[in-house]
């Protein structure tokens, strides 16, 4: 007899919990949508002035527009000053080097 309900017991828990994951799965979260990239014109204009003594400029200007649209911020001068934006300082590449100049 105690084994027979205890069998109950634990069928009519798994039976449960199964309802209450598909009842979970029956409302998705909200979208979250992605923040609006910053405009080109300012990215432009930033990269140009952050990459105007680059040694590769072309390499310069393109990771630095990539960081840009993402961060929507980029340092001041030609070198250094990440701590402006930290967003731009804390990217990283595959490798884990930083990935903006």
């Amino acid at each position: 007899m105690k084994f027979t309900m205890a069998n109950l017991l634990f069928v009519s828990l798994v039976l449960s919990s199964s309802f209450i994951q598909l009842s979970f799965a029956a409302y998705p979260a909200a979208p979250v949508s992605p923040p609006s990239p910053a405009p080109p014109s300012f990215c432009d204009s930033k990269c140009g002035e952050r990459c105007e003594k680059a040694g590769m400029k072309d390499r310069c200007l393109k990771y630095c527009g990539i960081c840009c649209q993402e961060c929507k911020c980029v340092p001041s001068g030609t070198y250094g000053n990440k701590s402006e934006c930290p967003c731009y300082r804390d990217k990283k590449n595959s490798k884990g080097n930083p990935k903006c100049p």
